[in-house]
Parts: C-alpha cells; sequence; structure tokens
C-alpha cells in the first residue's frame, strides 16, 4: 500500500505552483462567498493554508498530516495557526464557527469516520463546508492524469452528491443547501469567465465541483427557553390593533410587543397610544418611524428589541397572532434557525388572495428557493422569525447586498441565505383582512419584485 504521508510529503513542494493555477484561484473565490469574513475557522487538509488565508478569519487553524505541507503552510501564513495531525484523529479543545474540507472527501480512507470527528469541534451553530469533485468529470480527470495535464494523486473516492449527503447525515450533520459554481476548471480567456458566471449557476448538476453547507443535527433541548419581541409595523391599521394585542400570546420567558406606526393617514397612532395604555400588564413598546417603507420600520424595530427572538407580525392579522407559538417552537428546538411563514398550503378564506396575486407568489417563490439555495414556497408572508443574534450578523454583513429593500422581508431572506442559517417554511392559515385595505401595490410592487431577483441573482448566483 502506498504510504499516504510520504506521497502528500513529496508533493508539497509542487503544491507551491499549483496553488496558483486557475482552479485553485476560482476555489479560493468559492470558499470566501460562502464563508463570512471574521470567524472562527478550521480547515482540515489544509494544504499550503491558501483557502484558509482567503476566508480571512479571525481565527484561523490548519490542520493536515503532511509535515512538508505544515512547514510550508507556517512559512507562507505566520498569522494563521497550523497543526500537524490526521484528519481522522484531530481533537480540539475548542470550537469552531466553520469547518472547511476542500476537496478533500475524494482522498479520505474513512469519510464517515472524518465526519464524525468533528462533531467533536463544532457547537449548533458550526458550518460544516465540504467540496468535492463531482463524478461525471471522472473520465475527464483520468485522461488529463495520464496526459500530465494534471496533478498526480493517489487513487481517489469518486463520490456522488447523493453519497456525501448520506455520510453527512450517518455522521450526524444536516445539509443546509447545495451550491455549484466552477463549470470550466481551466483558464481559456473569456471562455472560462462565460462559464463560470453565467452558466454553471444554470447547470450546477455539471458543474466540476459540488460543494454542500451542513450544520449539526438539532437535539431537543426541552428547558431552552427564550424572550420575544414580536415587532407590528402598523400603517393605517388603526381596527386591528387593539386585537393584535389581545391575540398575540405571551411566550418563552416573555414576549414583548413593539408597534411601530408609519405615517398613517387614519388614527393608527393615537390608537397605539391608547391600546398600549389599556394594556399595562403586557409588555408594549410605541414607536414612531423615522424612515419609509415596512423594510425601514422593521429595521428601526429590531433595533429597539430587546428578546432574543425577534418575529414579524402584520398589522391586518391575516396571518392569525395565535400561530406565532408555531414558530416560536420551530427556532426553540433548534429546527429552524429562520421561519418563514406560507400561505400557500393551507385553503384560504374568500378574498384572502386574488388569483393573480397568488400566482405572482408561486412564481418568486420557486425563483428566490433557486436563488437562496433552500427551498421556500412564499417569500412575501409577512410573519418572519429569527434569532436577535442572526439579524446583528445580517446587519453587519448588509454592505454586500446594500439599503435595496422596501419590504424588509428579502433583507433578512438575502442575509440569512448569505450566512448559511438553516430556513424552514412554517404553513399558516391566510385569513382575509377585516379592517381597511391592502398597502400592496400589485403592478408597481410586481415590477420592484421583479427588479429584486435580478438584483439578488447577480449577488448570489451570477457572481464571477
Amino acid at each position: 500500500m502506498i504510504d499516504r504521508r510520504a506521497f502528500y510529503d513529496q508533493r508539497a513542494p509542487f503544491r507551491v505552483r499549483e496553488t496558483g493555477r486557475y482552479y485553485q484561484q476560482l476555489l479560493r473565490k468559492q470558499y470566501a462567498f460562502w464563508v463570512p469574513p471574521g470567524l472562527r475557522v478550521l480547515e482540515v487538509g489544509c494544504g499550503l493554508g491558501d483557502l484558509l488565508a482567503a476566508v480571512k478569519p479571525a481565527r484561523g487553524v490548519g490542520v493536515d498530516f503532511s509535515p512538508a505541507m505544515i512547514a510550508l503552510a507556517r512559512e507562507r501564513h505566520p498569522e494563521l495557526e497550523f497543526q500537524l495531525a490526521d484528519a481522522a484523529e484531530y481533537a480540539a479543545r475548542e470550537k469552531f464557527d466553520y469547518i472547511l474540507l476542500a476537496d478533500l472527501v475524494n482522498d479520505l480512507p474513512d469519510v464517515q469516520a472524518v465526519f464524525e470527528r468533528l462533531q467533536s469541534v463544532s457547537d449548533p451553530r458550526t458550518r460544516l463546508v465540504v467540496s468535492f469533485f463531482n463524478n461525471l468529470w471522472r473520465p475527464v480527470l483520468n485522461a488529463a492524469a495520464k496526459l500530465g495535464l494534471k496533478s498526480s494523486t493517489l487513487l481517489q473516492n469518486w463520490l456522488s452528491t447523493d453519497d456525501v449527503k448520506n455520510l453527512l447525515h450517518l455522521a450526524g450533520w444536516e445539509v443546509i443547501k447545495t451550491d455549484a459554481r466552477i463549470l470550466w476548471p481551466a483558464r481559456v480567456p473569456l471562455w472560462s469567465w462565460f462559464c463560470n458566471r453565467w452558466l454553471a449557476p444554470l447547470v450546477p448538476d455539471f458543474c466540476f465541483t459540488i460543494g454542500l453547507v451542513a450544520r449539526p443535527i438539532p437535539r431537543p433541548a426541552p428547558a431552552t427557553q427564550y424572550r420575544c419581541s414580536v415587532v407590528i409595523p402598523a400603517r393605517n391599521e388603526s381596527g386591528n390593533i387593539e386585537d393584535a394585542v389581545r391575540r398575540t400570546p405571551e411566550m418563552g420567558r416573555g414576549t414583548e410587543i413593539i408597534f411601530i406606526e408609519g405615517h398613517s393617514s387614519d388614527d393608527t397612532w393615537g390608537e397605539i397610544q391608547r391600546v398600549a395604555a389599556k394594556y399595562p400588564q403586557r409588555t408594549i413598546k410605541v414607536l414612531k418611524q423615522q424612515s419609509r417603507g415596512k423594510g425601514g420600520a422593521v429595521r428601526e424595530a429590531f433595533a429597539a428589541a430587546t428578546g432574543d427572538l425577534l418575529f414579524i407580525l402584520d398589522a391586518d392579522l391575516t396571518m392569525p397572532p395565535e400561530e406565532l407559538p408555531k414558530f416560536y417552537e420551530a427556532a426553540r428546538s433548534g429546527t429552524a434557525e429562520f421561519v418563514n411563514g406560507v400561505r400557500l398550503v393551507y385553503p384560504m378564506e374568500e378574498q384572502a388572495m386574488q388569483f393573480l396575486n397568488m400566482i405572482a407568489n408561486k412564481a418568486f417563490g420557486l425563483s428566490f428557493s433557486w436563488l437562496l439555495g433552500q427551498k421556500l414556497k412564499d417569500t412575501l408572508c409577512g410573519t418572519k422569525v429569527l434569532f436577535r443574534a442572526d439579524y446583528e450578523a445580517i446587519a453587519r454583513n448588509r454592505a454586500y447586498f446594500g439599503d435595496f429593500d422596501p419590504f424588509g422581508d428579502f433583507d433578512l431572506l438575502f442575509g440569512a441565505a448569505k450566512l448559511n442559517l438553516r430556513m424552514v417554511d412554517l404553513p399558516i392559515r391566510y385569513r382575509a383582512r377585516t379592517y381597511g385595505k391592502t398597502n400592496i401595490h400589485r403592478w408597481s410592487h410586481g415590477w420592484l419584485l421583479l427588479r429584486m431577483v435580478i438584483f439578488a441573482a447577480r449577488r448570489l448566483k451570477f457572481i464571477g
């Protein structure tokens, strides 16, 4: 049997030249997109450490079983820490935010054992990012190796996407999303750029490299409870304010209700103040919106919230407040890190949603599911729930997308997708409005949503 460690020790001097190859550059760029900067990152099978450095960690630890590789990595990246260890035997007391396995599973003697071992350096919020070669490219790579156009390797594992997902599941990991961005791994002027930026997102099954992002499978924690903040943006909703208070249940370790009034032409502002005084036993905050649009209202109210879990509830009450505990339990149990309400599963009351709106909602749901990399049936439902810590991370990284969203929903959805949060749809029974009229303008808002699809595609898919 070939000594794997000796093989890679001999390969180490050649890696310095190989790290400049076009494919390695693409791989570093891909991981830099997947992994937010400034986190605790472990790379297993780190080689020279260039990929670990590319994700700009606050603390970066690289592990490799080749002494020659580790020696070179320490020279190239003195700001990072490199440890000599076998992937299947690595142990540490610290936990990491992200664990990276870049093109390593193709070379491991026991992939499941390594996945299981990495649970010991993970916590419930850890993300495992795994990339591996697509089985479809096996004949091409074999031919390239025989012609000397590819670096020599040991006998490889040729794993399908389903194989890797199954091994992750057996080892206690839940796949959040699948991503593939490298369709053409060799540098060919214009052609490579065109393939990798514009074609790869459309034909992910044919990409050279497949990427998976996973998290530890949640373990029930019955004793864990959270404080809740329910944000209710209200514009011309005077007749719904008292019902919103009466029908919003107390959840977890306590629930604060935050009304933010948005430039109403009726008596919504006065009604909010009256209701807050009438129910002193409830924790109610009253805010006057300074910005414009629901998106601005949500951001202002979240800034004033004190809960661990943040809820958005539309003041029209078409999503029954009585169903909020379902959202709470989905987040509390760890089933979801971002809970998205869905109106398109259960039958609706008459007049709850017009036919054209229904078609548009389903079309946008399909579009955004592709963009976000996770299936969401109804991105336009106003009820969304996420942890305060995750919202703060979204806000810190908001510059990547910019202040683009007047609705507020997509700022959260795009941010959650970029941070690899586990998003889960929660079906609700959508009711007809009993007071006032909708603030949605079908054609103008539909055009805005179409523009957002194009915008998101350029920031999440066609990034080149």
